[in-house]
């Protein structure tokens, strides 16, 4: 998602697809270790978080895969847009992250990335992919939830 696209002033880029795609479980925040033009082309360019992901090495280091950075036209020293990038996060974060996606089915999916404190920041969630009737049942339920409220304001 372009930057501009979001409510929230601070967001960068949202993951709007994966509260489709996953059931989202908690959610953590985590610094994002850039180098200066990625940085720089951040807050100007924004980024695309539709495809990343967390994984945890076997160093215990938490890095995210496959966000995309564009690259600025003009910056003296690029940068490769798909780099695996180091999240900075607490030990014990990483031990309960590390144990909550072991098991079956669990990922760690990129849902924002936003500027905090001058400080760039990403919140990522824990969840469980859907299966396709999973994805009907949500898109019933809101479409329904949806009426109800149409009904609601038609009646009053």
């Amino acid at each position: 998602m372009a930057r501009g696209k979001s409510k929230d002033p601070g967001v960068v880029a949202a993951n709007r697809r994966a509260t489709f795609d996953y059931d989202l479980g908690d959610r953590y925040e985590a610094g994002l270790s850039l180098l200066g033009s990625e940085a720089r082309s951040l807050r100007v360019n924004g980024a695309d978080v539709s495809t990343a992901w967390v994984s945890i090495d076997g160093r215990g280091e938490a890095h995210v895969k496959e966000m995309r950075i564009p690259v600025l036209n003009h910056a003296a020293f690029g940068h490769e847009e798909r780099r695996t990038r180091k999240l900075l996060l607490h030990r014990e974060q990483i031990d309960t992250i590390k144990g909550l996606i072991e098991r079956e089915g669990m990922t760690l999916v990129v849902t924002k990335c936003y500027f905090k404190e001058g400080r760039a920041k990403l919140e990522m969630a824990v969840a469980r992919g859907k299966k396709k009737h999973d994805k009907r049942q949500a898109l019933r339920a809101k479409e329904t939830e949806k009426e109800a409220r149409q009904a609601m304001r038609r009646g009053r």
